[in-house]
């Protein structure tokens, strides 16, 4: 097994370290020579590839990826990697067999904090949102013509080591917004990769919702890690009068409550199903810093 993992940042890295074992080729791609460096030290055979032109080395090493775990965000001009393939990814890809296309919830848009599931009707509010739609659509047509599966997984707010609630109480930068009945989902990245690799062993193409299994209020994790820490939460700040950022902004603009049992159905078990657990295990094991 050759895995190919374009874009190897947060959550290609652990779903790097989630397929390695004996007999297991690793490949990934980052943007800089120092972060290829950092790749190389965990393992990970790295690539420097900028999203728009692949490089001999690389071009040689797709040719014997089994699996293509593609993480890399659409831009205005469309998935990077759908556009160099030019709709011919088998010529690039020969022995490939399996493909990963990690998107987000964010394409279900706004529900008003109603429950949705992979059946329901898409309404992406933010350009990235409707970009990464495009990007879905085009992966998924790929594995028809292919005839291989690809698994769409719909990550929700990643956390784990290095990113986290402690991180941000240490840093001063975390923040008690309040805004009525707001509700995110979020993602152990470890899950995510404990994910891949399940969907992997087994074939398994479609649509995934990646999510714990308790869409909670934002202020919530803040209030429960400085439980953890012992310190004093920052004080509540309405949301309405708040300085934030667009893009912060956007994302509370969108409140659903997103099921993950379509996976959970399959069998998968989620290692991190709540917020409370996931971030006891960061505290007490040390890890929370990374």
């Amino acid at each position: 097994m050759h895995v190919m993992i374009f874009g190897c940042g947060y959550s290609g890295t652990a779903i790097a370290k989630a397929f390695a074992g004996s007999g297991i080729r690793v490949s990934g791609t980052t943007r800089s020579a120092d972060k290829a460096e950092l790749l190389a030290g965990q393992g990970v055979e790295a690539f420097v590839f900028d999203g728009e032109a692949l490089d001999p080395a690389l071009a040689e090493a797709m040719k014997s990826a089994t699996h293509l775990v593609q993480s890399i965000a659409p831009g205005k001009s469309g998935d990077p990697l759908l556009k160099l393939a030019q709709l011919d990814l088998r010529a690039l890809m020969p022995k490939l067999e399996w493909v990963c296309y990690l998107s987000t919830v964010g394409v279900y848009g706004d529900h008003k904090g109603a429950w949705v599931s992979e059946q329901t009707s898409l309404h992406p509010v933010s350009e990235r949102s409707v970009e990464r739609v495009e990007a879905e659509d085009g992966w998924l047509r790929l594995g028809i013509r292919l005839g291989i599966p690809v698994a769409v997984l719909r990550l929700a707010g990643i956390y784990g080591p290095g990113r986290n609630a402690f991180c941000n109480l240490e840093k001063g930068t975390a923040r008690r917004l309040i805004k009525a009945n707001q509700v995110f989902n979020r993602i152990r990245v470890e899950d995510i990769g404990a994910c891949a690799k399940f969907l992997s062993d087994r074939s398994l193409g479609g649509i995934y919702n990646v999510t714990d299994d308790e869409p909670n209020a934002p202020q919530d994790i803040i209030v429960e890690a400085a439980r953890l820490m012992g310190v004093e939460p920052p004080p509540e700040q309405p949301f309405e009068t708040a300085e934030l950022t667009p893009m912060t902004r956007s994302f509370y603009g969108e409140n659903k409550r997103v099921s993950n049992a379509k996976l959970r159905s399959l069998g998968f078990l989620f290692r991190y199903p709540d917020y409370r657990m996931s971030l006891a295990e960061l505290w007490t094991s040390g890890r929370w810093r990374g």
